[in-house]
Formats: C-alpha cells, sequence, structure tokens
C-alpha cells in the first residue's frame, strides 16, 4: 500500500511555530521577536488570549523568513528594524512580480 504524501512545503507552510520554537530556528531572543511584533513589523499568525498574551503568540512559516531575512538585514547592514522591514516588503513585492511576469510569458 503506498501512502500520498504531502509535500515538505505544503507542511511547513501550515505548521505554527510559538515564539520560543521562532526564537530557536530564527536565531533571535523573544525580546527581538517581540519589540517588532509591537512595533507591527512582525505579524503574528495566531493569537490565542488565553492567559498571557504573548505565550500564546504562533507563527508561520512567512513570519520564519521574514525574521531570517530582517535580522539579517540588520546584523549586516547596521539596519534599524523599520529599515529592515521595508527592504523586505519591498524584495517581497519584487518577487511577486516577478513571479506575475513568469505567470505572463514575460521574462
Amino acid at each position: 500500500m503506498t501512502r500520498n504524501a504531502m509535500p515538505l512545503e505544503a507542511v511547513l507552510d501550515d505548521a505554527l511555530m510559538s515564539l520560543d520554537e521562532l526564537c530557536r530556528v530564527g536565531a533571535v531572543s523573544p525580546q527581538w521577536v517581540t519589540e517588532r511584533v509591537q512595533g507591527g513589523l512582525l505579524q503574528v499568525a495566531l493569537l490565542q488570549t488565553d492567559g498571557e498574551a504573548w505565550r500564546a503568540w504562533r507563527f508561520d512559516a512567512l513570519a520564519l523568513d521574514r525574521v531570517r531575512h530582517m535580522r539579517r538585514l540588520e546584523r549586516d547592514f547596521d539596519a534599524v528594524p523599520e529599515l529592515a522591514a521595508l527592504v523586505v516588503d519591498l524584495l517581497d513585492e519584487v518577487h511577486r512580480l516577478r513571479a506575475r511576469l513568469r505567470q505572463a510569458g514575460i521574462d
């Protein structure tokens, strides 16, 4: 009998990480993440209201990707968090536009 396996990317896209997991995988501190969430630079995928709110934060694969890019920009270029977030936003937009061009057959 064969099993229908989901692609790893699909599993990761659906997985949600806790704050601790995001920090461990993204190599950042909880304070780093908290400051960026409170500043509106990083989005929480799921926020449960039980107990202390930050303990219930859940982050998706897009947040992890954003954390990695922002951390790298802040470290390598000594960028302030707001600038790092803006650069990541612009890079994401460039990728979306390039994908639309490919779909339209314009490379």
